[in-house]
């Protein structure tokens, strides 16, 4: 059972960066293509950026592009987003998964002020 932890959301200013990462445990994550999205209130789940398993294909939401990266680490089993140039809009519960499993963390917050 591959357990999935985010980190590194919390509260920034419009305009500033924070990186997110996934880690993993009980599994390798180079067995999966993996994803991240986000939840605001009130609104439904959003694509956000998605990789492939080596890492060389990577797709993101018009919203995000060329704002955030996504990338991965296989000595260290994570998954990362970096995020620039901020919004408010940008606020929401992140989450990583696992692409065709059930395998989803329980999300980390960024909130981003105006």
């Amino acid at each position: 059972q591959v357990q999935l932890v985010e980190s590194g959301g919390g509260l920034v200013q419009a305009g500033g960066s924070l990186k997110l990462s996934c880690a993993a445990s009980g599994g390798t994550l180079t067995d999966y293509h993996m994803v991240w999205y986000r939840q605001a209130p009130g609104k439904e789940r959003e694509f956000v950026a998605r990789i492939s398993r080596a890492g060389s294909n990577t797709n993101y939401a018009d919203s995000v592009k060329g704002r955030f990266t996504i990338s991965r680490d296989d000595a260290k089993n994570t998954v990362s987003l970096q995020m620039n140039n901020l919004t408010p809009e940008d606020t929401a519960v992140y989450y990583c998964a696992a692409i065709g499993t059930g395998y989803s963390g329980r999300g980390t917050q960024v909130t981003v002020s105006s």
